[in-house]
């Protein structure tokens, strides 16, 4: 069965039992000259069963993802976005308004480069987040400066629709199935569409289509974009769960860590948007 999420479907396409772990194996990070010989799926059957190789290597190389192996990356992964963001709070003036355009340019390139290469490594997933922590500590400063607090009920905010997702999630209120991960992608596209094309319509009528000036028709777009982004954590806790039953290698969660940190980053953006319309005077 394929993965059900589409930014990593790649990686699972032909990680059926008896076979490689596509994806991985064919890859120059993990391919053979490094780490020998790539067998991070599930062993072939052999006509003498005891003699099959043990699916559970003592070394990193053929070392299985566990769920113990997503929970610590993800959360070494938020962990230093939210230092990176704080320290950046912390600056004196408006000196984080300097740092934060470059770091949105460069953790923007780092992250297409990882997503398309499928790079699964700490230093790219923890450098993706120190660069948007600082994005994000510019932003947060500014939001809170004009509304006070406003900043505490986003991160509530963001906190609770995670939770609640992942209950939904785990207790399989939801199941994510291939139509719903369709219905996603979509929705996903048609919401990228519409920014860019708001975004363009700014340039030749005041407020564009009306979609980010604080107005009815803003409050209901942020909405649908919020409910897009809850969802999108759904195919993000399929696919974790998705590689670890093929067989995935241990540094595959950085890779997991990496998608689930920018589907929150944008949650949370999101929120702090909405939130503001309702504090205008």
């Amino acid at each position: 069965m394929a993965s059900r999420n589409p930014a990593f479907s790649r990686g699972f396409g032909n990680a059926g039992p008896g076979q490689q772990y596509a994806g991985w194996g064919n890859q120059p990070q993990y391919g053979a000259p490094q780490y020998g010989a790539p067998q991070y799926g599930a062993p072939a059957p052999q006509q003498e069963p005891y003699a099959a190789p043990s699916p559970y290597g003592t070394s990193e190389a053929t070392r299985y993802m566990t769920m113990d192996d997503v929970v610590q990356k993800t959360g070494l992964a938020f962990l230093v976005t939210v230092v990176s963001a704080a320290l950046t709070w912390a600056l004196p003036g408006d000196a984080a308004w300097g740092l934060a355009l470059p770091a949105v340019l460069v953790a923007l390139v780092l992250g297409l480069v990882i997503a398309f290469k499928q790079i699964a490594n700490p230093v790219a997933t923890l450098s993706y987040g120190a660069l948007y922590g600082v994005a994000l500590g510019a932003i947060s400063e500014a939001f809170n400066s004009i509304y006070p607090g406003i900043v505490v009920q986003a991160l509530i905010g963001t906190f609770g629709v995670f939770a609640g997702m992942l209950v939904i999630y785990k207790t399989g209120a939801i199941r994510v199935t291939p139509k719903l991960t369709r219905w996603i992608v979509g929705a996903l596209i048609g919401v990228l569409v519409l920014v860019v094309v708001n975004l363009v319509a700014g340039f030749f009528v005041e407020g564009g289509l009306g979609l980010r000036d604080g107005g009815p028709l803003a409050i209901v777009f942020s909405l649908v974009v919020i409910g897009v982004a809850a969802f999108s954590l759904l195919l993000d806790f399929d696919m974790a769960d998705e590689a670890i039953r093929r067989g995935a290698p241990a540094k595959f969660a950085w890779y997991v860590a990496f998608g689930l940190l920018i589907t929150v980053i944008w949650l949370y953006l999101e929120i702090l948007r909405l939130l503001s319309y309702f504090q205008e005077d």
